[in-house]
This record gives C-alpha cells, sequence and structure tokens, in this order.
C-alpha cells in the first residue's frame, strides 16, 4: 500500500517507531522527477527547515512536486541528490556559486552537502570548483553490477562492433526515455557515441519504439504528459534541442513507430537525434516464452557510411544474429554466486563530529552509502538486509528507501526493492568519459605538494622502448625537473620505463643496442633484466643519474582491476637533495600510497566503462 502522503513535519523531528519492511510510496508525475523539478522540490521542501543531519522532508504546503514528498522523506538526502544531478547536468563541474542558482538551495546548504560529498570521495574541490571524482561511480557500478547485463552482453557488443566497424550499443528502458549501460564506440573522427548513463527521450531513439511496445496506459499517459511539458525536449540535455515544438503529427509518428516494431521486431532511428545520425535496434529478451525486452542491442553510423534503407538490408542480419547470442548468453548464464554480503558500509559515518566535521551531513552519507548495498547477487533486497549491508538502523534504512523511491531511484516490489536506471543519473555519463591521467591528475597536485617535489604519470609506447608522459605536476623551485606531457624517452634508462618494462612481456624487452647517455646508463641487457626482477621484487624502480647526470628517479607502478601494470608514477629530483636511501625511506611509501588511491580510482571507474590510458 503506498505510503500516505501527510503534511509535512519539521525537520529534525523524531523519525517514525514503526520498522515494518516499507510499502511502496507510489510514482510522482514524470515531470515532477525531472532535473529541474527535482532541485526545486529539493529547496521548497527545506524552506522552513534546517540542515540538520536527522531531518524530514520539508514543511509548508505550495508546488505540486512539494505536495508528493513523503512526510518520511529525508531532506538532505533529497538536496544532496539535486546536487549531484546538477554537476552530472553541468558536464561534472560547477562552482559553489553556480551550484547554489543551479539548485535553489541556500550557499550555507550547498556548502555543507559538498563538503560532505567531498568527505565521502564523491567530489573535490579545486578553488571555488566543484568536481565531481570517480568513486562517485560506485553508485551507478551497484546498478549496473545487480543488472548483471553489461557484464553479460557487452563481450557479445563489443564483436560486433569489430565486426561490422561501427558502433554498437546496449540500452535499456527508463520510463519514458532510455540509457545506455555499455558503449563499443569507433574511432574516428567522426565518431558516434553517448556516454554510459545518458537519458535518451525514447521517441527519437531507434531502441525507443521497442521499449514501448511494453509500455501499459499508464505509461503511455505519462509520456504524453511529458510531451505536452517538454515539447521541445530541453530536459534531455544528452540530445540537441528540438528545433520546432513537437505536435500531434509527431506523436502519432511514434505510435506508428511502436507499431512497426511490434510487427517487424526491430526499429530505425533516421536522424531523429540530429542530422546524419542513423541506427537500427533489435531487442534482447529474457529467457523463456514470452520473454520482455531486458535491453536493446543498437547499431549506430552515420549517413556518409550508411543510409537508414542500408542499416536494414545490410546490417540487420548480423545484428539478429548477434543478439540471438546475447539472448543465449542469457539463457546459458548461472545464477550469481552469492558470496559473503556486504556488511557496516556505513560504519565511517559513525564517527564523532569531531572527526568528520560540523559541516558532514551524516543523513547524507548514510543515505547514499544504502545505493551500495546492492550488486551481483544482490539485485533485491528486504529492508533487514539494506540494514544489515549498511549497519544502519532499520528506520533509519527504510526512510532513506522511502526517499529513493520518490526520486524515482529505487522501485518496491512487496517487500524487496532494486534499484533502477535512474541511478546512473548520479554523475555516472560525465565520468564514464574519464581517462587515465584525469583520474591521476589531483592525485599528483597532492602528492606534489606534500613531497615539494616534480610528479609524473606515463605509459608505455605500443613498441615498449619508450615511455610518454601524460600528466605531470611541477613543483615551484628555482631548480626542476623540465618535463611536459606528452614527451617520449627510452623506457630502459628512466624509473618510469623500469616499472613498466618489469611487467611487460618478453617481446616487449627491449634488445640490441642499448645507448649510453651518461657513465651510469646500464647497456647490458644481463644486468637491465637482473635490474627488472629486481623492480618486480621490491615494488619500485630507482634510476641514479642514468639518463642525465644529477638527474635521481624513483617511480611506482599503477595497476589495473587484473592487477597488470597499465601505468607508472614517479618523482624526479636534482641528485643533491635526497640521497638514494633518502629516497627509498622518504619517497616510497608517498609514492606507493598515491599509487593505491589512483588504482582505486580507476579500479572503480573501469568496472563497467573503458578508461583510455592516454
Amino acid at each position: 500500500m503506498p505510503a500516505k502522503r501527510t503534511p509535512q513535519t519539521p525537520e529534525g523531528s523524531a523519525p517514525p517507531a514503526a520498522e515494518k519492511e516499507p510499502q511502496p510510496v507510489g510514482e510522482t508525475t514524470a515531470s515532477a522527477t525531472r532535473r529541474g523539478d527535482l532541485a526545486a522540490a529539493a529547496a521548497d521542501s527545506g524552506a522552513a527547515a534546517a540542515d540538520s543531519g536527522a531531518g524530514t522532508a520539508g514543511s509548508t504546503a505550495g508546488s505540486a512536486a512539494e505536495r508528493e514528498v513523503p512526510a518520511e522523506a529525508v531532506t538532505p538526502l533529497i538536496r544532496g541528490i539535486a546536487v549531484l544531478r546538477e554537476l552530472t547536468e553541468a558536464g561534472g563541474t560547477l562552482s559553489l556559486s553556480g551550484l547554489e542558482r543551479a539548485s535553489g538551495l541556500a550557499r550555507s546548504t550547498v556548502d555543507r552537502i559538498t563538503a560532505t560529498l567531498a568527505r565521502m570521495g564523491y567530489v573535490r574541490f579545486d578553488g571555488r570548483d566543484v568536481h565531481l571524482s570517480p568513486r562517485l561511480m560506485e553508485l551507478g557500478n551497484a546498478y549496473m553490477s545487480a543488472l548483471r547485463l553489461p557484464a553479460l552482453l557487452s563481450p557479445h557488443a563489443d564483436a560486433l562492433a569489430d565486426e561490422l566497424d561501427e558502433s554498437v550499443s546496449l540500452a535499456v528502458a527508463d520510463r519514458d526515455g532510455i540509457r545506455f549501460i555499455h558503449q563499443a564506440t569507433r574511432r574516428r573522427a567522426m565518431s558516434l557515441s553517448f556516454r554510459i548513463g545518458d537519458l535518451l527521450p525514447a521517441e527519437r531513439t531507434a531502441p525507443g519504439p521497442l521499449f514501448a511496445t511494453q509500455w501499459t496506459a499508464a505509461d503511455w499517459q505519462r509520456w504524453r504528459e511529458r510531451r505536452a511539458a517538454d515539447p521541445r525536449d530541453l530536459s534531455f540535455t544528452a540530445v540537441p534541442p528540438r528545433t520546432y515544438e513537437g505536435d500531434a503529427e509527431d506523436d502519432e509518428t511514434f505510435v506508428h513507430r511502436m507499431r512497426e516494431a511490434s510487427t517487424h521486431g526491430w526499429s530505425l532511428d533516421d536522424q531523429l537525434i540530429e542530422p546524419g545520425l542513423v541506427a537500427i535496434s533489435v531487442p534482447v529478451r529474457s529467457p523463456g516464452p514470452g520473454g520482455r525486452i531486458t535491453s536493446v542491442a543498437s547499431v549506430v553510423s552515420h549517413t556518409s557510411r550508411h543510409t537508414a534503407r542500408n542499416l536494414r538490408t545490410t546490417l540487420l542480419p548480423r545484428l539478429r544474429s548477434a543478439v540471438r547470442a546475447m539472448e543465449r548468453e542469457l539463457h546459458a548464464a548461472p545464477p550469481p554466486e552469492p558470496g559473503p554480503p556486504p556488511s557496516d558500509l556505513a560504519l565511517w559515518t559513525g564517527a564523532s563530529k569531531q572527526q568528520l566535521g560540523r559541516e558532514f551531513i551524516e543523513s547524507l552519507a548514510r543515505g547514499l552509502t544504502v545505493l551500495t548495498a546492492f550488486g551481483e547477487g544482490r539485485p533485491e533486497l528486504t529492508l533487514t538486509e539494506v540494514s544489515r549491508a549498511t549497519g544502519l538502523a532499520r528506520a533509519t534504512a527504510r526512510r532513506a528507501l522511502i526517499t529513493y523511491e520518490h526520486l524515482g531511484l529505487v522501485a518496491a516490489t512487496g517487500r524487496t526493492f532494486t534499484l533502477t536506471p535512474r541511478v546512473l543519473s548520479l554523475g555516472f555519463p560525465p565520468l564514464s568519459r574519464t581517462s587515465l591521467p584525469e583520474i591521476a591528475q589531483p592525485h599528483l597536485a597532492d602528492l606534489t605538494s606534500r613531497i615539494h617535489e616534480s610528479t609524473s604519470l606515463a605509459v608505455l609506447s605500443d613498441s615498449g622502448e619508450e615511455i610518454q608522459y601524460t600528466a605531470r605536476v611541477a613543483t615551484a623551485r628555482v631548480m626542476s625537473v623540465n618535463i611536459t606531457v606528452g614527451t617520449r624517452l627510452p623506457a630502459y634508462a628512466t624509473a618510469l620505463g623500469r616499472v613498466l618494462l618489469a611487467d611487460a612481456s618478453e617481446d616487449t624487452l627491449p634488445s640490441g643496442s642499448l645507448r649510453a647517455f651518461t657513465p651510469h646508463t646500464i647497456t647490458d641487457e644481463q644486468t637491465l633484466a637482473e635490474a627488472l626482477t629486481s623492480v618486480r621484487s621490491q615494488g619500485y624502480a630507482l634510476v641514479d643519474e642514468e639518463l642525465e647526470e644529477g638527474l635521481r628517479s624513483i617511480a611506482v607502478p599503477i595497476r589495473d582491476r587484473s592487477g597488470r601494470v597499465v601505468a607508472a608514477l614517479n618523482t624526479a629530483m636534482h641528485a643533491s637533495r635526497r640521497t638514494p636511501r633518502e629516497c627509498v625511506t622518504d619517497l616510497v611509501p608517498e609514492l606507493t600510497a598515491t599509487a593505491a588511491r589512483i588504482q582505486t580510482d580507476l579500479h572503480t571507474a573501469a568496472r563497467f566503462t573503458h578508461v583510455p590510458l592516454t
């Protein structure tokens, strides 16, 4: 039974005593859960409430969105979600004053929310600007791992993209829109791809008509209300707005496309999103007779390569074949290993206020932690399971779930809860395009400020003979190492290169004549091999005046999720500043700790996305 919507209680009032499994609180209208209305609801709901960590949603009657807020919803959590969505819509970065204007929240509220998110590692500050951090992707990763489709179907999508030399995507339905959960993109000057998590209007896509074949009367009504409220698609920031306001004829065109998709089992997008873009889609259905559409696979191209008709006649048969393989994968895949459930995810929020800081909003932190209770083998959880996983009191977990259901981030069925695709709206689209240098840059800056030496990140060239600098932060010294991003140096004579070569295959190791840059350069292959063995065992490389006299460098590895070394982190200085022993005792711990933080962000970002190394 939906939770009763009652007049709002002042923030800080005692939570309800009942700890029974919560029931669905119902859906707001489509427009009430869009980006702008969410921010307005967050601002309105707290008009007469303080920013205490234990508050409930807002006060006075006013807008329709405000009246829809359940009495037991958590105001700081609503506001925190609004701030994250504003940052997402802005591409991942906004100034504090920009966040204040966009969200409609008081500046003091924005300051406390962003301070809390920074303490959690979900955002970082650069002067007065707020940036989304890769760690925030753990929220979207929880949805993606619970869904399982990206892990099961993406290899088939990648193989199809390689075979056709065209971009291939996987999408799921999000009410009257679609969201991408995987992209296999062709690297061309004219690149065609959307960000993972981007929301697109169903009627302007190829997957949309296929998903619409399963819509109920209520779904169609919600879609028509959204179309009337936003005829130019201004709320869908991932697509160009319409140049004209849609009308009844456009709506009937979508209905006709839906009927054709139902008849033929495929759907086309002939330049509906923007001129030149064409796509064809086929549904991926769940196992068993009458299986529902779980996702839609699409081949995306542009009119200089394929017309819409050509997509149907040339690529549709291969797309259908790939989809059949995907469906066989879904049928054959065993249930995920349950494994030990997480526990005490929110334990750290129990630290003292002195430790966390006066600006820390515990109810926001606890509420966000609830999302991470879901995952592979945990797609559906009861209130008891959420409480056990997070370590939160049942009443606290209950109010967070009620808040999330109101915001459309969680769906309730009986006594269980599941994450919805809308969780991807919390930072995933801009962060899904993050590269390793972008991940590393703030960590390098922090390291440089601590050790007062320049720091760098580098990768191995395809040939294995050189390293290429991909990120760098210089220290403010009269005499410092002068190297710019993009510089290439011989791998064998650098600390960065030896860390990378130590993990490379034997085919990559340099052979033949090794040039001596100084009297100290190792030029013997056997001696170099022994040096690389030492690097592997000790976990760092120290190169002392081998590339240039007076230059001393020490480096440690950066590993991907599989444990493979994909980059190296170093610091370099004049030999007079630290002895080799001091480099090991003073700098290796600092480098190792920074490498661990970079790896944590990399592993989070790369779980369901491709992170470019350069």
